[in-house]
């Protein structure tokens, strides 16, 4: 299925073939290929190069930690995540370690190394979708996760799948056309929603 972005202007193939499916195919994922992943994620940026994500991953082929992290998830998302092949959770620790401060920076830059796993997997022709419904405090329980990190959000990933299997609420969702707010709407100049020149 391509649902390559109708863009204003020029942007990066990757990019703009970057979408968030909820129909994936049953073929694994390579161990080499998901260390690629997780190695572009590794090369974030972040503040005081504090790298606070932390990742917890399960393969199909692992069946019980596969179940594991599934339970993390919100019953509407296991119906379809269950399918895809590797599921993922992205935890961010609260404060820093030079100082003990809080960092109130960890969930952008937790955001920041799941984009860059994100381009790296389009290069890959593989898909992610992240996932805000998720349970905290059950993956806080299943994985012992200490009180200084925040269980932040989930994601799978996998290569496209076919949009018949999943159930008829979330193949809405998938052939739905994609839509995005204007530039105009987002990005400003001179003043709070005032649009920057170059998005009018």
């Amino acid at each position: 299925m391509n649902k390559q972005a109708e863009t204003r202007y020029p942007i990066h193939d990757l990019l703009a073939t970057r979408w968030s499916p909820r129909a994936f195919d049953d073929r694994a994922v390579a161990l080499e290929t998901l260390g690629s992943l997780f190695e572009a994620a590794r090369w974030a940026a972040s503040c005081f190069n504090e790298q606070p994500w932390r990742f917890i991953v399960a393969t199909r082929e692992q069946p019980e930690e596969f179940d594991r992290i599934l339970g993390c998830l919100v019953e509407p998302n296991q119906a379809w995540a269950k399918q895809a092949p590797v599921l993922v959770l992205g935890v961010a620790k609260k404060s820093f370690a030079h100082n003990g401060n809080s960092n109130a920076h960890a969930w952008h830059d937790l955001g920041l190394a799941t984009a860059g796993l994100t381009v790296q997997a389009s290069a890959l022709e593989l898909y992610i979708h992240a996932m805000a419904g998720i349970l905290p405090e059950e993956a806080r329980a299943r994985y012992q996760i200490p009180e200084d990190y925040d269980v932040v959000t989930a994601f799978a990933i996998g290569y496209i799948g076919d949009a018949d299997r999943l159930p008829e609420a979330a193949k809405e969702q998938e052939l739905a056309p994609r839509e995005r707010r204007s530039l105009a709407e987002q990005v400003f100049s001179s003043g709070w929603e005032n649009p920057a020149d170059f998005s009018k």
